[in-house]
């Protein structure tokens, strides 16, 4: 069963600012034909959304695991879960951050989740996700576990 999902969507700007290829594709083929232009510009727009909307990861928490773009972690293993917002984000993001740590980060979200990993064979020491909604996580995370226990 799901307890939580969240898809990490590009934000407005990414797709606003991913339509300057509009502009850069006329300037190649306006020269050799204006139909071209046009499709051509179109076309390049088109396939940045759909590689944007494709790509965007998804977040779930089920009565089992859980799991950020391709990786699960078992709720076994799954250890505190600690959200961070502003400041304290780009702390955990950057100068906080272990080189170890498995990462599902995307620029455009800012709120971050950090999950520790209790495996001793695993030498990831947490997950760094990130997430519009770290509240809600790390008690989907928390519900998820208190059920395993009484399971």
């Amino acid at each position: 069963m799901t307890i939580y999902r969240e898809r990490l969507w590009a934000s407005p700007w990414v797709f606003i600012s991913t339509a300057l290829v509009i502009p850069a594709s006329l300037l190649v083929f306006l020269p050799i034909n204006l139909f071209v232009g046009v499709i051509v510009s179109i076309a390049l727009y088109a396939a940045c959304v759909v590689v944007l909307v494709a790509t965007s990861p998804v977040i779930e928490v089920t009565n089992e695991h859980l799991s950020a773009g391709r990786a699960t972690l078992p709720l076994a293993f799954a250890g505190e879960a600690r959200g961070f917002e502003g400041e304290e984000a780009t702390l955990e993001r950057g100068q906080r951050l272990d080189a170890r740590a498995w990462l599902l980060i995307r620029g455009w979200v800012s709120p971050v989740v950090t999950v520790q990993v209790n495996d001793a064979n695993d030498p990831t020491p947490y997950w760094l996700v990130s997430t519009r909604r770290p509240g809600e996580l790390i008690r989907a995370l928390a519900e998820a576990k208190a059920q395993q226990l009484r399971s």
